[in-house]
């Protein structure tokens, strides 16, 4: 997967949440009695926490679906230019299933991916398991771990097993401010063969009202002969407790970054 793509179909948000506290980690009080639920028993609406998407940013929320609840996150549209070369992916699915309390099983793939004068078709499928460690429902901080693995099962596909490790770090800085952090280290296939990539992320969320909410985001892509330097911004906004919209725009700062890229699409929780 390259990491164009990796961006997208792992697209996330820190701070994405129902935009009433546009902070990581704020959510309802864990209780004995929740962390019972699980994937066959799931967690009733009265105790749910605020619904925390990992997108549209690129910064992971440290936050899980609840036990036995589902989410839907899809990028509808997905435009990227580089050096004058366009492609744009469309339907870029994350399907979440919470399997207990802290944890939560994620299935990505892309419904198409097209590039200019290039192939298209369906992308490969990648798996990932998010852990929560602390600060699920509540707290001032909350941190996370995602191992991911990339199966090649796509039209598209480079027929090579990809995988690595995300860690992302949420902080309540105010009751309206959030700040969101990650690292990440991937091992790709670069087309001739295996390297390591490490990806560094640093994002602020803001809650502009009880709805709406925005985000600034700086990006770094360290691979083993270049850096890749991008800003990002974006916004979003809540429908209700289970419904957020989103938008966002992602520029290279360095000549090694893609010039562009616009997004926007949605998340739905079950």
């Amino acid at each position: 997967m390259k990491t164009t793509t990796l961006l997208l179909a792992l697209n996330s948000s820190a701070f994405a949440e129902s935009p009433e506290n546009f902070s990581p980690i704020d959510g309802v009080p864990a209780t004995s009695e929740k962390s019972n639920y699980n994937l066959f028993n799931p967690t009733p609406n009265s105790l749910l926490r605020e619904l925390s998407p990992d997108r549209p940013d690129a910064t992971e929320s440290p936050l899980t679906v609840d036990a036995g609840r589902f989410a839907v996150e899809m990028s509808l549209f997905d435009f990227r230019r580089d050096s004058g070369v366009e492609s744009t992916t469309w339907g870029a699915i994350n399907f979440k299933a919470g399997l207990n309390h802290n944890t939560d099983l994620q299935t990505i793939f892309n419904l198409y991916d097209g590039t200019e004068g290039g192939p298209d078709g369906f992308g490969d499928v990648t798996l990932r398991l998010k852990h929560n460690l602390w600060g699920n429902d509540g707290g001032s901080t909350a941190l996370a771990l995602i191992p991911w693995i990339k199966i090649p099962t796509g039209e598209l596909s480079n027929d090579e097993w990809q995988g690595g490790l995300i860690i992302p770090l949420g902080i309540n800085l105010t009751e309206t401010i959030g700040l969101g952090l990650m690292a990440e280290i991937d091992y790709i296939h670069n087309g001739t063969l295996h390297e390591f990539e490490f990806l560094h992320t640093a994002v602020l969320g803001f809650s502009l009202n009880e709805k709406t909410g925005a985000y600034a985001e700086y990006i770094g892509i360290w691979k083993e002969d270049s850096y890749e330097a991008y800003l990002a911004g974006g916004m979003n906004y809540s429908v209700n407790e289970h419904l957020i919209l989103d938008f966002g725009v992602q520029s290279g700062l360095n000549s090694h970054a893609e010039d562009l890229g616009i997004f926007t699409g949605f998340t739905k929780r079950f």
